[in-house]
């Protein structure tokens, strides 16, 4: 399954000793299985050793082709069981560093989203659902290719790279001098090359984003560009861009190809000087037939490690990366939340005492400029007023997704700071303007207002929001799949599973954000009646534009610049021919007429 965000589009984070630090916090999540990696490092070491062995013993193997059948049967047989050790050691380390991972990954996963999911409204503001969502999948998937491949491979190739020139020594120590004089000369060149069509390569990739996006955006807003009739210059924009991708691709396309043309000369050329000098020590009787092998073998094994130790090191460097970027998540503070049954129950009053309040994203913006009101238990509350007046603000609040700088929200005159958080949002519900349903049934969703809840109660939850019929309807009935968002249901439907769901959690304090504004007449006279049931006797805040969810309201407020202007029921809001809410409902009466 293709993650969101492939891993090997992630940042490269480069090594220090504080994010190694920090990156070692990884292993408290291994706990009991620490024994576990040990024994995985003790069969990785077996691993290595059992390669650096194999050069070896083919070189032993030609040697005995002076000697008799036996002695290269015998050799013979020693490759195989060294083979076999080899593959029963890689095997015991690939099952024991899989296991470590997948239990390590497995809390942290869990640490990740418990704080995820706990964090305050104020922390989602100003972060997007797709840069979350990167977190939990695409870094924490690089974590897993590190854990379980990475580190393996790169700790393997130090073995051998290390233990390799160890031998070629040991092998030759003329050929070995030999080999390493060259190395630094080609290092040299191959990182000046890698750096440059590195360059070369991110200013291609920045060249394509920027194509894509102006596709995007063309396709996304096509209608715009077919009615200002903007279609050529469309074109030429992006036959521009396009011609700036050939360009710094063919530019690039000329370092490779002299960066491979280079590679090719040295290692063509490292070869014959190689075989060149060790014919000579052959000749000079300085280095037999089998050494020659065994040296040949230990470069090529020596050649390949270090070949895979910068692709190993820069996954290394991802990981560092994105396991900065998970322990950003879990290190954040989120909400004080206990899973506990209602000990302290609200009996519905609610009052905002000198409330002042500025979203943490733009502080200096106030949205409620000392706001005071009261709502009594179980009377209904509308909120009216122009957009941007501070009506959805008030129901973020009442619900502690933020708190005010400055006053105080009060239930039963006690300080919302005094109850728990969870159990006091237990006893609130919300029926929202735009219903995001969950994908599974409809039972699934309507149970979201109490997941213990009984097939009885859903379905009494439904027939009160008025929902039974409509679901009955369906082949699948309870068990019909929403789809994502809902989207397999109308507006109506959705919002009426919505209200079902408040049903079941049987709330003190209701609160309705504009809950009809986006319905059509029919699904509007059913909605209204399911939430006139579900008001019945409970505090109710009202936020909503339309006459028909506001005229039987207890009391109104009409809000202007964070302030409440007037007060008052319907009749006699409407008599005052100067107010805020005379002209609001007038024009909607023009509107709707």
């Amino acid at each position: 399954m293709a993650r969101q965000k492939k891993t090997s589009d992630l940042p490269k984070t480069k090594l220090s000793k504080e994010n190694l630090k920090r990156s070692l916090r990884l292993f408290k999540y291994i706990g009991p299985h620490k024994w576990k990696l040990v024994i995985g490092m003790v069969f990785l070491g077996l691993t290595g050793a059992t390669a650096l062995l194999f050069p070896k013993l083919m070189g032993d193997l030609i040697k005995t082709a002076d000697f008799s059948s036996e002695d290269i049967n015998r050799m013979g047989l020693w490759l195989l069981v060294l083979f076999t050790a080899q593959a029963i050691f890689s095997f015991f380390r690939v099952v024991l560093f899989v296991n470590v991972t997948e239990n390590m990954l497995c809390a942290i996963r869990q640490d990740a989203y418990n704080t995820l999911i706990k964090m305050p409204m104020s922390f989602f503001s100003g972060r997007r659902v797709s840069e979350l969502n990167s977190r939990i999948a695409a870094d924490i998937g690089q974590i897993q290719d590190t854990f379980t491949t990475g580190i393996a491979e790169f700790l393997r190739q130090i073995i051998i790279v290390v233990g390799g020139i160890a031998m070629l020594f040991f092998t030759s120590v003329k050929l070995s001098l030999l080999m390493i004089a060259t190395i630094p000369v080609f290092a040299i060149v191959a990182v000046v090359f890698g750096r440059y069509i590195k360059k070369l390569s991110s200013q291609a990739q920045d060249k394509v984003a920027d194509s894509n996006t102006i596709v995007g955006e063309t396709l996304q807003a096509i209608a715009d560009v077919k009615a200002f009739t903007n279609e050529f210059f469309e074109i030429r924009k992006y036959k521009s861009a396009v011609l700036d991708i050939k360009s710094i691709a063919i530019k690039g396309g000329l370092a490779r190809g002299a960066f491979s043309s280079f590679i090719i000369f040295c290692i063509f050329g490292a070869i014959v000087l190689l075989v060149w000098y060790a014919v000579k020590l052959q000749y000079a009787g300085e280095l037999g037939q089998d050494e020659l092998i065994t040296f040949i073998l230990y470069t090529i094994f020596v050649g390949a490690s270090i070949g895979g130790l910068p692709i190993q090191y820069a996954q290394i460097q991802k990981a560092v990366g994105a396991t900065e970027r998970v322990f950003d998540i879990i290190d954040e503070t989120p909400e004080d939340l206990k899973e506990e049954k209602i000990k302290n129950a609200i009996v519905g009053n609610l009052e905002f005492r000198n409330v002042h309040f500025a979203y943490p994203s733009r502080p200096d913006v106030r949205v409620l400029d000392d706001m005071s009101f009261d709502i009594p238990k179980g009377k209904s509350t509308a909120l009216v007023g122009t957009s941007g007046a501070g009506k959805s603000t008030i129901a973020k609040l009442i619900l502690r997704f933020y708190d005010p700088q400055k006053g105080e929200i009060l239930f039963d005159d006690k300080p919302a700071a005094d109850y728990d958080l969870h159990e006091l949002r237990q006893q609130i519900a919300i029926v929202p303007q735009e219903v995001l349903l969950f994908g599974g049934s409809i039972r699934d969703n309507i149970a979201y207002g109490k997941p213990n809840a009984t097939e009885d109660d859903i379905i009494m939850a439904a027939k009160q929001a008025n929902a039974h019929d409509f679901i009955m309807s369906f082949p699948e009935q309870y068990d019909t799949q929403v789809g994502e968002r809902g989207v397999q249901l109308s507006g109506g439907q959705k919002q009426r599973v919505a209200i079902a769901r408040a049903v079941l959690k049987d709330p003190v304090i209701l609160i309705l954000d504009e809950a009809t504004s986006s319905l059509d007449t029919e699904s509007e006279l059913l909605v209204q009646d399911a939430l006139e049931k579900l008001m019945a006797n409970r505090t109710s805040v009202i936020i909503a534009h339309r006459l028909s969810t506001i005229k039987k309201a207890d009391q109104i407020f009409v809000l202007e610049n964070g302030q409440i202007t007037e007060k008052g029921n319907h009749q006699s809001l409407l008599s005052d021919e100067s107010g805020l809410y005379h002209k609001l409902i007038n024009i909607q009466t023009q509107v709707e007429g």
